[in-house]
């Protein structure tokens, strides 16, 4: 069975990462989405709301699990048994620094392999950070994220 886990802060989830989840799912047996507790971030939403979201976003998507880690992401893909760990790209500004993280990845544990995947290229522009911008601003984010997490962002940002 491969297994992969698609690690990020997922703050909020959008459907740019909801359609790698699913390229992801329709190549691997099981991915874990593992939404990251980055001390160097200060997050919106947190870890259990963005864990609460996602699953709620992911309903119905069978071969998909949620969860959350905090510390090295190859140490996470080993304890939950996953071989390799999946990063979008959405354009060449990403390639650099996810680069540099897979090769660092790879140092620390050669038995992990990353797996760039892009997404579809009507989400190429789309962000987390975006979607927050917006939503501070009370800007209709319907066509970003899934209603569960409009709702959210709506109760983060009240009129």
């Amino acid at each position: 069975m491969k297994k992969v886990i698609y690690p990020g802060t997922f703050d909020p989830v959008t459907f740019g990462h909801i359609d790698i989840i699913k390229r992801a799912a329709e190549l691997f047996d099981s991915v874990q989405v593992t939404v990251a507790i980055n001390p160097s971030k200060k997050p919106l939403f947190t870890v259990e709301e963005r864990v609460d979201l996602l699953k709620k976003s992911l309903k119905g998507f069978n071969k998909v699990s949620v969860d959350s880690f905090d510390g090295l992401v190859v140490d996470h893909a080993h304890k939950v048994g996953a071989t390799g760990i999946i990063r979008g790209l959405r354009a060449v500004s990403d390639f650099e620094y996810e680069f540099q993280m897979a090769l660092m990845n790879r140092k620390l544990a050669e038995d992990i392999t990353t797996i760039f995947l892009m997404p579809h290229e009507k989400y190429t522009y789309l962000n987390s950070s975006i979607v927050r911008n917006l939503a501070s601003f009370q800007s209709d984010v319907k066509d970003f994220v899934p209603r569960v997490v409009k709702e959210a962002l709506q109760n983060k940002y009240p009129r």
